[in-house]
């Protein structure tokens, strides 16, 4: 395995290790993921119509730690489907950080 999978892997880990929650397609938590990631998303590129999240990927779980000072009480990764001039593509990875308030502070897309 390479050195890079390793240190990824455990960095994963690390922020998972708080416990699993239930999440369902009205979760706030989810919600808020993807209202803000397709805003950053259409920001980039303004032909992105829609954002699919597919739940049986979706891997969500509280979080007690801290990016500098900001805390972060939930992490969610998962698959989702980018959805450009109505036509959805392949899946892309995602990572979503939310904060206080169910603020979200972070989402990442990236290409398998």
């Amino acid at each position: 395995m390479p050195v890079k999978t390793i240190v990824a892997s455990s960095v994963l880990l690390g922020l998972l290790t708080g416990s699993c929650l239930a999440q369902t397609t009205d979760d706030p938590a989810i919600s808020a993921c993807k209202s803000t990631g397709l805003l950053a998303l259409q920001e980039k590129s303004k032909d992105i119509s829609d954002l699919v999240i597919d739940m049986e990927s979706v891997a969500m779980s509280k979080a007690d730690t801290a990016v500098g000072d900001v805390p972060i009480k939930i992490v969610v990764l998962g698959e989702a489907y980018i959805a450009r001039n109505g036509k959805t593509g392949a899946a892309d990875r995602f990572v979503c950080l939310v904060g206080d308030k169910g603020k979200v502070l972070l989402t990442f897309f990236t290409a398998k």
